[in-house]
């Protein structure tokens, strides 16, 4: 479908062409004059798109009617810095175009944890009631790329405070606010800034509108407390009780992040007419997402757990809560502001193997709370593991591959990161 008027017969810059960018281009390229450009220089882009790019003397000289910035472009921390600040008034998302020209039904989920795996449960819910339903966004599915759009689908978009913070039109009938941890404050500064961008996507909402929030997240009842919604703010119960929960039989869906998950799950379905049967059926079979908290293995004295999605402490500390013997590899860029926050009662019963550069920042942090060594890389940080849990005669040993920081000083992103860590594994342990 051609863009509508807002975003057609425009002078167009998209910044960053990773997924979000070059989907955005090949959307609008048909109505628009399109320039474009990266801060990675030599991408490995095809003869249209290289075409295209503009170095950033000709992107000065020209005036554009329109940006369009991808998620991963820090305003403060890019080549453009000055450009886009002088401009910050035409600077859209493709969350943005995508609302110009559909007017379909959409449920936006975001928040500090589970989001991912809140959009996938719930997207196995929908398809399995005989909805037609799409799964975009954040999750790894730019939501300019998706096909075969009707009037009946629904979109399931998975938005990040960096989607919400650029965004200036986009709006959604019904928006979910998971939780609220100190997270990305070295892109937003402060826990203020962070949480106004998740916000954003209930200020926007209209007077008939819906807004699931956490009962029992302080932030996220705080500033709903300080501030006058339109929509109909919907106060969704995190503690599913026992009794209840045994009806599903999925050890997966047993933790507190992955219970929070499914109460939003539940909330938002009742609003659709789910039938029961279908909801139960759907989290019975449901086998979560690779990298967050999956089980790579499991003999009688040893599992072995990879989350890597983790890229916080708070993200990691269930877990650790959780499970007993506990030996922990951790290490990546940490985040700005964040704090271990873990009682001395579940800290005697971890091991740190703490790997790569910043090793200073969480030796810092878990100094007099847990015994921790440090390592140049991953590899290195689990043979010494593996060497101290070999002497472990424990009926219960756990490793806990959760990271608590960024990936990118080692790897693309966490996929990567996971996947290279679960090749470790099959290659230490021979299995497939």
């Amino acid at each position: 479908m051609k863009s509508q008027i807002f975003f057609k017969d425009k002078k167009i810059l998209i910044y960053g062409l990773g997924k979000t960018g070059i989907s955005a281009f090949n959307f609008l390229k048909k109505d628009n004059d399109i320039s474009l450009f990266d801060d990675v220089p030599n991408l490995n882009l095809n003869k249209i798109l290289r075409k295209k790019l503009k170095s950033v003397i000709q992107i000065q000289k020209k005036k554009f009617d329109i940006i369009i910035l991808s998620p991963g472009i820090d305003i403060d921390k890019c080549k453009l810095k000055k450009f886009l600040k002088e401009n910050n008034e035409k600077i859209y998302t493709d969350l943005d175009i995508f609302f110009s020209n559909f007017k379909n039904l959409c449920i936006t989920i975001t928040g500090t944890n589970g989001k991912s795996t809140t959009c996938q449960l719930l997207y196995e819910v929908f398809k399995k009631q005989g909805l037609d339903v799409k799964l975009t966004g954040n999750i790894g599915y730019p939501i300019l790329s998706t096909k075969n759009i009707k009037q009946k689908t629904i979109f399931i978009i998975e938005a990040s405070s960096y989607q919400l913070e650029y965004s200036k039109l986009f709006n959604s009938k019904f928006a979910a606010i998971l939780n609220i941890a100190q997270d990305h404050l070295e892109r937003h500064k402060n826990l203020n800034n962070y949480i106004s961008a998740k916000f954003k996507i209930i200020k926007n909402q209209k007077k008939n509108y819906f807004a699931f929030i956490n009962k029992f997240d302080t932030y996220s009842n705080n500033n709903i407390k300080k501030n006058n919604y339109k929509s109909k703010i919907i106060n969704v119960n995190t503690k599913l009780n026992k009794k209840f929960l045994r009806n599903f039989k999925n050890e997966y869906l047993l933790s507190t992040s992955n219970i929070q998950n499914l109460s939003f799950v539940i909330e938002i379905s009742k609003k659709f007419k789910i039938k029961r049967n279908i909801l139960f059926d759907v989290v019975k079979r449901f086998k979560g997402l690779k990298y967050r908290q999956q089980i790579i293995f499991r003999n009688k004295n040893l599992t072995i757990i990879n989350d890597s999605k983790s890229t916080s402490y708070s993200s990691s500390i269930e877990t650790l809560k959780k499970r007993k013997n506990i030996y922990w590899l951790l290490g990546g860029i940490p985040k700005k502001g964040d704090k271990f926050k873990l009682s001395k009662f579940y800290c005697k019963n971890i091991r740190g193997f703490i790997f790569g550069k910043n090793y200073k920042k969480f030796s810092l942090d878990l100094k007099n709370k847990i015994k921790y060594k440090k390592y140049s890389n991953l590899k290195n940080a689990l043979n010494g593991l593996l060497k101290e849990i070999n002497k472990d005669n424990s009926v219960e040993k756990n490793i806990l591959f959760s990271p608590a920081a960024a990936s990118f000083d080692s790897f693309k992103n966490f996929e990567n990161r996971g996947f290279y860590f679960n090749k470790l594994i099959r290659k230490y342990f021979n299995v497939r």
